[in-house]
């Protein structure tokens, strides 16, 4: 079997709402979803094996039974899983924050830095982001707003629409704003530098741990970097359009209308991520899928076959 599905680890951080469970049918009993780990092999939450011979088996203990292979060529250079998908209901403002590089976070953290991108899936009417500054600062300058609270001055708020993308390499301040759903493709990492977190305290009762002298030693003090928009792409059956594409994961955006005819050849996996929709893949067999599924294909399973009427995130690597 090289297609199977899985089902993911959750997570109730103080910011998230419901609509995982409620728009996308996740079977959590947490009062609130924060995030669900849709293809993840990190400690702190393992996707798990949810259908046929191997169900019950952590994504990790799936590969480690299967072999290396599954993952594809373009998988050796990596000593661990590259990479981590999530669905983010923010329904409360995310804390500002940063993420290292792979080189101080291997240093200072002992696992992979964290490059990221976003996919807006929803977002209520007024919704906004912050995406790096709206100017350079000095470190001086930096260090000073973080001590007075008036960091925010000095960031970029950006309005969001369905469909947006966000490219967030390591060391670009960011934050999802309240209101958003939206789809996560990044390292396998889950370090997190908190700068800014509005006052807020955590289930302790206490003000949330800050991290600001190893964000001052990672912040790119700059406007973030535009990431270029691609075109749609017409195939028998979908479309296609490149979300992102860097030397840890390549996403498209795939629209099926009636089929969609691809292939996992060896230089990759395939992750599968519905986020709207329903239909079936078809290869040795028909897995059906709906909203909210997320189906992992083997490298090397050669061609297979989506029908049915969807809107999906394949993820590559």
């Amino acid at each position: 079997m090289s297609v199977i599905k899985l089902s993911p680890a959750f997570k109730d951080y103080i910011w998230g709402g419901t609509r995982l469970r409620d728009d996308f049918g996740k079977d959590c009993d947490f009062d609130r979803i924060a995030e669900s780990w849709e293809l993840s092999c990190h400690k702190d939450g393992s996707s798990v094996v949810s259908d046929g011979p191997f169900s019950g088996m952590t994504l990790t203990e799936y590969i480690e039974k299967k072999g290396k292979s599954v993952l594809g060529e373009n998988c050796r250079k990596f000593a661990d899983f590259p990479v981590l998908i999530k669905l983010i209901d923010a329904k409360d403002d995310l804390s500002v924050q940063v993420h290292p590089d792979n080189e101080y976070a291997m240093k200072v953290e002992g696992e992979y830095g964290k490059t990221e991108m976003w996919y807006v899936v929803d977002c209520d009417p007024g919704a906004s982001l912050l995406y790096g500054f709206s100017h350079n600062i000095s470190k001086e300058e930096f260090a000073a707003r973080i001590n007075d609270n008036t960091l925010l001055e000095v960031t970029n708020s950006v309005p969001v629409h369905k469909g947006d993308v966000f490219f967030i390499r390591a060391g670009t301040l960011h934050a999802i704003g309240k209101g958003m759903l939206i789809a996560e493709i990044q390292q396998n990492s889950n370090t997190t530098y908190r700068i800014y977190d509005y006052g807020r305290v955590g289930k302790d009762g206490r003000p949330r741990e800050l991290h600001v002298e190893k964000a001052k030693d990672v912040t790119s003090l700059c406007p973030a970097e535009p990431y270029p928009s691609s075109p749609e792409e017409q195939h028998d059956g979908y479309t296609s359009k490149l979300l992102s594409s860097c030397e840890y994961f390549t996403t498209k955006l795939l629209s099926v209308e009636t089929k969609a005819a691809l292939e996992a050849d060896n230089t990759s996996f395939h992750s599968l991520l519905v986020l709207d929709g329903e239909g079936q893949v078809s290869c040795d067999g028909a897995t059906p899928f709906k909203k909210g599924d997320s189906i992992f294909i083997d490298a090397s399973t050669g061609k297979y076959e989506i029908t049915g009427k969807a809107t999906i995130m394949l993820t590559t690597v």
